[in-house]
């Protein structure tokens, strides 16, 4: 996908540049934000003029829709810079249409592919300073949308704001990550919103991840709502399993996201040989494999952390944990896919798009 140049974007520059307060050796994760945003309102049933400004607060009535019913969406993707200081993105594409259905789902209108994709690559390049070369370095790109529209009343908003913000990350480290599955809560439902990158699927996942951070664990994977028998994702993430040299994962459906980094992980993991099996995968035959010592690896994949290798795992307060092994699946694909991520390796699947 290339970004189309149709949409005439107001540009607001910022007097003076932040950049020089910020000490990029020493980020803290979507902490630091830089100089300017991208804001679209959605009035009247047409998107109005777009515009990049100096980033700043914004005020909303109180009786904005997205307090009251919770009409909010967002995305994640990264920019990279590579060593002739070309700025690229990883498969935005994927990321534009995941919003949108995000939006369908949560009766939210659609956005433009020309405001989001003008408004993505007009932002970065005002904005590339901020991107810093270096494998460990990235510009985290969080687009969302809220509802703006006033009243109480239990409707669907006719008022929106898409705005795009940046932040300049480094390398996403959690250390050691052990897991607790979940044997009560979900994550989602059948016929919910699980599918869709809504702002509310995050917040109901930080009281039973709290109990869990309680009890000396650091995420929970969750299982199915039906039946807890059934391994779905892990934290904000999707989760793989290695077993007998085998990769698992389950399927995408209403209650798993369709991750951009767990399908871009499948793809790389194919293309190296690697038998991948997308199916149901349940707890009995995770904890057998473990018993019997033919589970290898598990480990979490999303745009952040990109892989996030977990050490162990706590079922029925029985703590397996994982042996240590050399040649880890996990470690091999992170490390192909961010190559290919920050241009040290051919990107043969057209995966990359430059700013």
């Amino acid at each position: 996908m290339s970004a189309t140049q149709t949409t005439k974007i107001e540009i607001i520059k910022a007097a003076t540049s932040k950049i020089n307060e910020v000490d990029f050796e020493k980020l803290s994760f979507g902490a630091v934000f830089t100089d300017h945003l991208f804001e679209c309102d959605f009035k009247n049933g047409e998107w109005q003029k777009p515009v990049i400004k100096p980033y700043q607060p914004f005020l909303l009535d109180p009786s904005a829709r997205v307090f009251h019913y919770g009409q909010a969406i967002f995305e994640g993707m990264k920019a990279y810079k590579d060593d002739n200081n070309a700025v690229w993105l990883f498969r935005p594409d994927e990321n534009y249409k995941r919003f949108n259905n995000s939006a369908v789902r949560m009766a939210m209108p659609e956005v433009p592919e020309e405001i989001f994709m003008n408004g993505l690559n007009q932002l970065i390049q005002l904005d590339e300073a901020w991107v810093k070369k270096g494998k460990n370095n990235a510009l985290y790109i969080r687009p969302f949308m809220i509802a703006t529209g006033t009243g109480v009343i239990a409707n669907p908003s006719d008022d929106y704001k898409f705005m795009i913000i940046l932040s300049p990350v480094s390398a996403y480290y959690a250390g050691d990550v052990k897991v607790l599955i979940a044997e009560h809560f979900s994550r989602a439902a059948n016929g919910g919103i699980g599918a869709a990158k809504a702002a509310g699927n995050y917040a109901a996942q930080f009281y039973p991840t709290s109990l869990a951070n309680k009890e000396g664990f650091q995420q929970v994977i969750w299982t199915d709502d039906a039946t807890h028998t059934k391994l779905e994702e892990a934290g904000t993430m999707n989760v793989f399993f290695r077993i007998n040299n085998t990769l698992l994962t389950a399927p995408i459906s209403e209650r798993i996201l369709d991750g951009v980094t767990r399908k871009t992980l499948i793809d790389l993991a194919k293309s190296e040989g690697i038998n991948v099996e997308v199916r149901p995968v349940l707890v009995s035959e995770l904890v057998e494999a473990s018993k019997n010592g033919t589970l290898q690896e598990i480990f979490g994949a999303g745009t952040a952390a990109v892989v996030s290798p977990i050490s162990g795992y706590s079922y029925q307060d029985v703590f397996y944990e994982l042996p240590k092994i050399e040649n880890s699946v996990a470690i091999q694909l992170k490390d192909k896919l961010t190559n290919i991520q920050n241009k040290l390796e051919e990107d043969t699947f057209g995966w990359t798009v430059k700013i």
